[in-house]
Order: structure tokens, then sequence, then C-alpha cells
């Protein structure tokens, strides 16, 4: 949709058209409430910095609507189609990748208690487990702060496709 339809959409309907880009109510929130945006930009640039930061139970949220990496999305909700488009140069029948990516899942969940999380959409299958296994070495509070940058990086991806100038 335009940015000037976004504009004028009450309240709800707002809302409803940004969530599948915004995980946190919070963020939601602040974005929607902070309408009218009179350009593009300050569209995205609302959306980089409201709810910053993010609490720890927000995180803990947000990663609850995203799939492992390696794994493909389920329904039709937009969410899972932008999930699915996001993570499609992961070839599914790339065993190989499927296996590493199964591998460093499970250890990544088994270090952070959380699922794994980058911007997937315009990296390769190796840029993705490169930084999987870069990521391990993190320690928790650092990786703390780099999940909530990949939350954001992916909503701006999102809210782009969704809210067009």
């Amino acid at each position: 949709m335009k940015l000037t339809e976004f504009n004028s959409l009450s309240r709800e309907q707002a809302a409803g058209a940004v969530r599948p880009a915004l995980d946190v109510p919070r963020w939601l929130e602040a974005v929607v409430d902070a309408r009218p945006y009179w350009h593009h930009a300050a569209l995205l640039e609302a959306a980089r910095t409201a709810a910053d930061p993010f609490t720890p139970e927000e995180i803990e949220q947000a990663l609850s609507h995203h799939p492992r990496i390696g794994e493909r999305a389920e329904g039709s909700a937009r969410e899972a189609e932008l999930s699915r488009a996001e993570q499609s140069a992961v070839d599914p029948a790339d065993e190989n990748v499927q296996g590493r990516l199964r591998e460093g899942n499970a250890v990544y969940e088994q270090r952070f208690g959380r699922v794994f999380l980058v911007r997937a959409a315009g990296r390769t299958p190796h840029e993705i487990l490169e930084n999987l296994s870069a990521r391990l070495t993190n320690d928790p509070e650092t990786e703390q702060a780099v999940v909530a940058e990949q939350l954001r990086q992916i909503a701006l991806l999102r809210l782009e496709g969704l809210v067009t100038p």
C-alpha cells in the first residue's frame, strides 16, 4: 500500500497492515501512533528507533513468530509468506546446507535458549552459516544486542515492502 493510504487508515487497520513487519506490540503501536508520515524515510526512521531498546521479553515474544533458518514458515498468513521469501536462497533440497543449519540451530538454541535469527534476505546459505558460526562465540549480552538489530533489519525490509512511497 502507498504511504498516503497507510496514513489514512484507522489505527486498527494501520496496525493490521504493518503487523507482519513489527513483531513487538510496543513497537507496532509507536509506529502507528506517530502517523502521519510525510516521507517514506520518516516511516522507516520511526520504525528503526521506536521501542529502543527492546526488553528481553519483547525479543523472546518477537522470536516466537520466526521459524528456524532453513525451515519454511507454515501457513498462508502474510508473515509466513514474507519469511518464505526472505529464506528463498536456502534451498530445502540441499541436504548439506540443511544438515549444517539443523546442527547449527541446535547448538545455538542450546547455547542461548532461543531460535537463531538472522536477516536472511539477500544472503547466501554460506553467508548465513558463517554468521551462525560467528555468533556462537558471542556472550549472551552481546548476542541479545545482535538479535535486536536483526529484528530491526528484518522489520525494515518487510516494512519497505508493505508500505511504499
